[in-house]
């Protein structure tokens, strides 16, 4: 399970409006693989649910949890940052053995 702080979920829903998106689509988050550590992070809108994904409410926004990025991302905390020297989503991972110093990348 994966957890998204109040700052997150503001600017999850922020981006969904701004879209225009009719019907809220799913937050889905997973990984692939690639970027300066080996894994980076993917969250896109999605309304299919693949077997074996995760679907949870919260506080209003439905997130799908990847299959195959349960394990590496089990227990994540995913905020937002808004200052303006760096402004974007936030990952804490505490299975994340190392991370890129932009913050999108990580190894386990």
């Amino acid at each position: 399970m994966i957890t998204l702080t109040d700052k997150a979920v503001s600017e999850v829903k922020r981006i969904i409006s701004e879209q225009g998106l009719d019907e809220a689509p799913a937050l889905r988050v997973g990984v692939s693989g690639g970027g300066c550590s080996g894994f980076s992070y993917v969250m896109t809108f999605d309304n299919d649910k693949k077997e074996g994904d995760q679907v949870m409410e919260l506080d209003g926004v439905r997130v799908v949890l990847d299959a195959e990025a349960e394990a590496y991302l089990d227990n994540m905390v995913i905020d937002f940052n808004d200052d303006l020297s760096k402004r974007g989503f936030v990952f804490n991972n505490p299975n994340a053995s190392d991370n890129c110093g932009c913050g999108n990348s990580f190894s386990v």
